[in-house]
């Protein structure tokens, strides 16, 4: 399995980057029809592990630049989100495989591979 993309994208800042890239495009879009000069939005994301762990840290910089009358605006937006990796390197918020931490009573599981409650 690889990253789902879309996912991806949605995950980042809690969301909150998927909504930014949403308006940043669009307004560069109209800018550039408004003017009739190009613009541009450029993506980057930087990957480190986290100690030894299976997460990664993403560091996500959104830069774009739109026309104006008479040159252009440029932005930058930098954030980061931890995701975890699982198999085959595909990156995820949530953990492909998780442990059961309470029992059907509510009560901390003592036997995380035992989900039966006594």
């Amino acid at each position: 399995m690889s990253t789902n993309v879309e996912q991806f994208i949605a995950e980042l800042d809690g969301g909150a980057f998927e909504d930014k890239l949403s308006k940043v495009l669009s307004h560069v879009a109209a800018a550039v029809v408004d003017h009739g000069k190009m613009g541009s939005v450029k993506l980057e994301f930087k990957v480190g592990q986290i100690g030894s762990s299976h997460q990664v840290q993403i560091q996500h910089t959104m830069k774009y630049e739109h026309p104006t009358t008479r040159g252009d605006m440029s932005e930058s937006e930098k954030g980061t989100t931890a995701m975890y990796v699982g198999t085959k390197g595909a990156m995820s918020f949530f953990p492909e495989k998780q442990d059961q931490f309470f029992d059907l009573k509510g009560n901390v599981a003592t036997n995380p591979s035992n989900q039966e409650s006594k």
